[in-house]
């Protein structure tokens, strides 16, 4: 019987310790603090980018330091993100926006190593991340970069994935990061792919490529599309928008070999791949138009 009775003692500390809920990783934030206006700091750095630039891809241990770094950041740890990211010539910076006085996280190289051209997180700091938008072919795919920046500014709860190179940059399309899974978008894309939340990539199309629409609508590999996502395009029919939907109707450019939407329907995360014409791009009405219709899907995804 006190045989018994010892075991049961040892038993229960045991079930205790393995039922406890492991602790939240402490919140801390950025050493570096910078005011910035934050549209200019992302196009300028976006300009400098050129077709037939050198470009190397983070390496196996690059990528994973970066990803364990995009995910305690993500988590509120900006100071072991700090840690993981500083070896591979990454730093994370506290910014203020001049004009809205919003704060955000941004994932920058700390020079100009083959780590400037790897590109740049910015994650809304006064907030949980909700949904984000990737911009994997800025300057190629022209203005994609500033509706991003656009859509992070205007709506809460968002981040912004930012490629580093021109597609056409490095040799044998090594910098087309939408096609490569050895990027460090990729794994950026993948670390919030990974905690479920919702993402937007945005590309522009030639008018001669696709002239009979101005937008292209799709979720990727995926053969169906939330009902969020079906709004969407009824919103930019409502505003004059000829749109193409990719789960109901043959559309060019679906982005059905696009890496991180096959990962998302992998990990049954939400990807949507939109490929915008010339006009719905930049400035003009139908940018406007275009504009406010993502606003409105991202919206829906902050307040979900």
């Amino acid at each position: 019987m006190l045989a018994l009775i010892g075991l049961i003692g040892l038993i229960l500390p045991l079930a205790a310790c393995q039922s406890a809920p492991e602790p939240e990783p402490e919140r801390t934030e950025p050493k570096d603090r910078e005011l910035v206006d934050l549209s200019g700091r992302v196009l300028s750095y976006t300009a400098k980018l050129r077709p037939g630039d050198p470009y190397t891809p983070p390496d196996d241990e690059q990528r994973d330091r970066l990803a364990r770094g995009v995910g305690r950041l993500l988590d509120g740890d900006a100071r072991e993100a700090e840690r993981l990211l500083a070896p591979i010539g990454l730093g994370v910076t506290r910014l203020t926006d001049t004009s809205s006085g919003r704060r955000y996280d941004e994932i920058a190289a700390d020079g100009d190593g083959e780590s400037a051209r790897w590109g740049r997180l910015y994650l809304n700091a006064d907030s949980r991340v909700r949904w984000n938008a990737q911009v994997p072919h800025p300057v190629s795919d022209r203005h994609t970069e500033e509706l991003g920046v656009r859509l992070l500014e205007d709506n809460p709860g968002g981040a912004l994935v930012l490629a580093g190179a021109h597609r056409r940059a490095g040799r044998e399309d090594s910098a087309d990061v939408a096609h490569r899974e050895d990027s460090a978008f990729h794994a950026t894309v993948l670390e919030l792919q990974k905690r479920g939340v919702p993402g937007v990539q945005l590309h522009g199309f030639a008018e001669s490529t696709e002239d009979s629409y101005d937008a292209v609508l799709s979720t990727g590999a995926a053969q169906s599309a939330p009902g969020e996502v079906a709004a969407l395009a009824d919103r930019l029919e409502t505003d004059g928008l000829r749109v193409c939907r990719g789960w109901s109707a043959r559309c060019r450019l679906e982005g059905r070999t696009n890496v991180q939407g096959k990962a998302a329907q992998r990990r049954h995360a939400t990807f949507v791949h939109v490929e915008l014409a010339p006009d719905a791009r930049g400035d003009g009405p139908e940018a406007d138009e275009a504009a406010r219709g993502l606003s409105g899907l991202v919206t829906t995804w902050a307040e979900g």
